[in-house]
C-alpha cells in the first residue's frame, strides 16, 4: 500500500457517514416545515398590494424542505454528497423571476433549509427572524415620490404647445418631455412630473379650447431623484 492509498483511505474514513437517529431526522424535518411555513407567511404578507402568486409561495415552503432533505442525507458524507452535486448539476430553471424580491426569497427558503439540515436551527430561526425585520423595515421607509406622466392631445399649433409647457411650469417642480407626436394636426404630446397641485394641472389644461383631452397617470418605474 503506497502513500496515496494511505491518504485516500483516511480522507473516506474521516467522512464516513454518521448514522442519524430517526428521532433527529424527525426533529430536523420538522423544524423545517415550521420555517417554511414561516416563510409563506411572510411572503404572502408582503406581496398583499401586489401580484401574489400561489404556486410560487407554495414552491418556497417546499424548497426549504426539500433543501434540508438533502442536506439531512449528504451530511459527513463526502462520497455521497459528490454523487448528488453530480446529480443535481443536470437541473436547469428556466423560469424567468420578474420581481427581485422573489429572487431574495428563493435564497432565503435555500439558507432556511440548509441550516436546518445541518442541525443549526438556531442561524434558521434567528436568521428568518432577522431578514424579516429587515424586509418590513425597508418596506415602509418614505422614498421619493415617482414622476406622473401627462399625455396631453391638442392642436398641434406652436403657441399651443408653448401654452401647455408654460401651465406645466407653473404646477410642476420638475417635467421632461418624453414624447412629442403630430398626426394629421393633432399633437400627442408625453411629459414626465412632478405635480404640486395635480387637479389644479388637469383642470387648467382642459380649460383650454384646443386641447381635447387631458390624462395624469403615476408609473411604477423608476423614481427620478
Amino acid at each position: 500500500m503506497n502513500f496515496s492509498d494511505i491518504f485516500r483511505n483516511s480522507f473516506l474514513e474521516a467522512f464516513a457517514q454518521n448514522e442519524v437517529s430517526a428521532g433527529e431526522v424527525v426533529v430536523i424535518l420538522l423544524s423545517a416545515c415550521l420555517v417554511s411555513l414561516y416563510i409563506f407567511w411572510v411572503y404572502r404578507l408582503l406581496t398583499r398590494k401586489t401580484f401574489y402568486s400561489k404556486s410560487f409561495n407554495i414552491s418556497l415552503a417546499a424548497l426549504a424542505v426539500i433543501t434540508a432533505i438533502i442536506i439531512l442525507t449528504v451530511q459527513s458524507n463526502i462520497v455521497l454528497s459528490l454523487g448528488m452535486v453530480g446529480a443535481l448539476s443536470i437541473v436547469r430553471f428556466r423560469t424567468a423571476i420578474k420581481d427581485p424580491m422573489d429572487l431574495v426569497f428563493l435564497f432565503w427558503a435555500i439558507s432556511a433549509g440548509i441550516a436546518c439540515g445541518a442541525g443549526m436551527l438556531e442561524i434558521a430561526v434567528l436568521g428568518s427572524l432577522i431578514l424579516t425585520f429587515l424586509i418590513f423595515v425597508l418596506d415602509r421607509l418614505p422614498m421619493a415620490k415617482a414622476a406622473m406622466i401627462l399625455v396631453v392631445n391638442a392642436d398641434a399649433e406652436k403657441e399651443q404647445t408653448a401654452r401647455i409647457m408654460d401651465t406645466v411650469k407653473k404646477y410642476s417642480k420638475y417635467h421632461k418631455v418624453k414624447s412629442r407626436n403630430i398626426t394629421d394636426g393633432q399633437l400627442d404630446l408625453v411629459i414626465e412630473l412632478w405635480a404640486s397641485e395635480e387637479e389644479e394641472l388637469v383642470e387648467q389644461l382642459a380649460a383650454s379650447e384646443k386641447v381635447h383631452s387631458v390624462s395624469l397617470m403615476s408609473h411604477d418605474g423608476e423614481v427620478t431623484f
